[in-house]
């Protein structure tokens, strides 16, 4: 059996044990798992989880808090942290709301995403220019966007939505709604740019060690404002989508947003002192937030318990990842 591991090693591949032992010490790959253990455990426990109208419904409930916690993971991997990304939401789909009547469409969604990205210029020019802390930052961003929802608003909520934009979220790309499909391309342009990007690079550098990074020669200032723009711009993308789903905009909408963001970049296995994690970890991560939350509405639970249960299954979820992950560097 050795002469054969030592063949196998000698052509380039690896023995079975070898082989599995590379793969579960990929990060993505155990999220996965994990993923697909929690499925089928609520496949036994409902059966109605795993009907291919639930299925639906699951990629449906992914697509707001996916598109929030891709521009999260840029903002984590840097060593920081967006607490305003439910109020920029809120805010945004007011002023889209607001604006769309006058403007159309097309540039009432432009305006509400450049709306979203200058909160978020602001934000990132404050962290990392001025030095502010991030959740300091950010919270502060939160409060005063939720303070302008009700504002702008009047309090009540925005309904002259046009129903061209309903249309456009439930359309059909080859059997995918709109909405889904344009959850899974920006998440491939986001693993594009992380992975095969100088910029990609840089962002993780920053995350690791900013003044290595300066040290090198990386505009670490410019950088680490991008993720901000990038978490604020998405932001309004996701107020969007979801303006489009119920052809209204609440000014609590996008309330506790940034917890669930959060909560999937974390269970997707990055850091929160940066410079650790995938947008495909990230991915796995939503999904998983997603089917707990459908899991325990098929099964019954009380929506008073289901938050004890959600933040106990994360608490767990993350415990394990951090058990397993000391064990492999060992």
């Amino acid at each position: 059996m050795a002469a054969n591991e030592t063949i196998g090693t000698a052509y380039g591949s690896p023995p079975p044990r070898q082989a599995l032992k590379w793969l579960t010490a990929r990060l993505e790959v155990r999220m996965l798992l994990l993923a697909v253990l929690i499925a089928v455990t609520l496949s036994f426990a409902s059966p109605y989880f795993l009907t291919t109208i639930n299925v639906l419904n699951l990629l449906d409930q992914s697509v707001v808090v996916g598109i929030v916690a891709i521009g999260m993971t840029f903002v984590i991997l840097t060593g920081g942290i967006d607490l305003s990304v439910g109020a920029v939401a809120g805010l945004t789909g007011i002023i889209f709301g607001l604006v769309v009547p006058e403007l159309g469409l097309p540039v009432g969604a432009l305006v509400a995403i450049v709306c979203g990205g200058l909160i978020g210029l602001v934000s990132g020019v404050l962290i990392s220019y001025f030095g502010l802390a991030a959740f300091v930052v950010t919270l502060g961003m939160m409060s005063i966007g939720r303070s302008l929802c009700y504002i702008f608003s009047g309090g009540i909520s925005v309904s002259n939505i046009p129903e061209t934009l309903s249309d456009f979220v439930y359309t059909k790309v080859a059997f995918i709604p709109m909405n889904v499909f344009v959850l899974l391309v920006l998440y491939l342009l986001a693993y594009l740019y992380l992975g095969y990007t100088k910029g990609g690079r840089t962002i993780y550098a920053i995350g690791s060690n900013a003044e290595a990074a300066r040290t090198a020669g990386l505009n670490v200032v410019g950088y680490a404002i991008l993720p901000y723009v990038v978490s604020g711009a998405l932001s309004a993308v996701s107020a969007l989508l979801l303006a489009g789903k119920i052809l209204s905009v609440d000014p609590l909408a996008g309330n506790l947003l940034e917890l669930d963001a959060i909560a999937a970049v974390v269970i997707g296995g990055a850091s929160l002192f940066g410079g650790r994690g995938s947008i495909i970890g990230t991915l796995i991560g939503v999904f998983i937030m997603v089917m707990i939350r459908n899991g325990l509405n098929l099964m019954g639970v009380s929506p008073f318990w289901q938050g004890s249960a959600i933040g106990a299954i994360i608490i767990a979820a993350v415990l394990v990842e951090r058990l397993v992950s000391r064990r492999g560097a060992r």
